[in-house]
């Protein structure tokens, strides 16, 4: 025979108030229940398309231009907070690195550059040849601290600076700066005449006085 109090506790037992809201309430902090809770930004992002769905449903044809600027003005504000938050997007790193004369790690001196461009030029590589020579003119005018070489510096930033000191040189570091971004960026093949040209214009300013340093007469 079954207890009496086996029996009770098979019987269903009706909750009182208290009793229900406290099990509901334990029930709805189990962790299943809590993520599915939405979060702060749900909330706010529906109630923005709550507001411009009854905004743009109820504009009648007068107001259609003023619910529309509304939107327009509500998006910027969206992008202005965003530049707030987040900052200023980064310009795209390989479009940098690809004006870019030297890398990031890059320190070789002028002199190994001229020794690797003849290298190249003595195996037939001259679009390599060109890419060292105009490098090792950047680097050598660096080192005489006639030009200050920073991360990103293009081939026509090095021409236009060099061209300073060696105003005389303005054309001829143009088309040699033009060389090197045809070689190395646009996939032009360098010739023998192209690494002629710049070789010879990093052998002559590399002992050239430089025109501010010229006495004036």
């Amino acid at each position: 025979m079954t207890p009496l109090s086996t029996l009770a506790r098979d019987v269903p037992v009706e909750p009182g108030g208290d009793e229900a809201r406290q099990w509901l309430l334990e029930e709805l902090a189990k962790p299943v229940y809590q993520s599915a809770r939405p979060t702060w930004f749900d909330l706010v992002s529906q109630a923005i398309l709550d507001w411009l769905g009854e905004l743009l449903s109820g504009a009648g044809r007068g107001s259609q231009a003023f619910a529309l600027a509304v939107v327009v003005l509500l998006v910027a504000a969206l992008i202005v907070g965003a530049f707030l938050v987040f900052g200023r997007p980064r310009l795209n790193r390989r479009s940098r690195a690809g004006d870019a004369v030297f890398g990031d790690d890059d320190r070789r001196t002028a002199a190994e550059l001229r020794t690797s461009a003849a290298q190249a030029a003595a195996r037939g590589d001259f679009t390599t040849a060109v890419e060292e020579s105009f490098r090792a003119l950047a680097r050598g005018l660096a080192e005489r601290t006639l030009l200050d070489l920073y991360p990103g510096m293009t081939a026509r930033g090095v021409a236009r600076e060099a061209a300073t000191p060696f105003p005389d040189a303005a054309e001829r570091l143009a088309a040699v700066a033009a060389d090197f971004d045809a070689v190395r960026y646009l996939g032009r093949v360098g010739t023998e005449e192209q690494y002629r040209r710049v070789a010879d214009l990093e052998q002559e300013l590399r002992t050239a006085r430089p025109a501010l340093l010229t006495p004036a007469r």
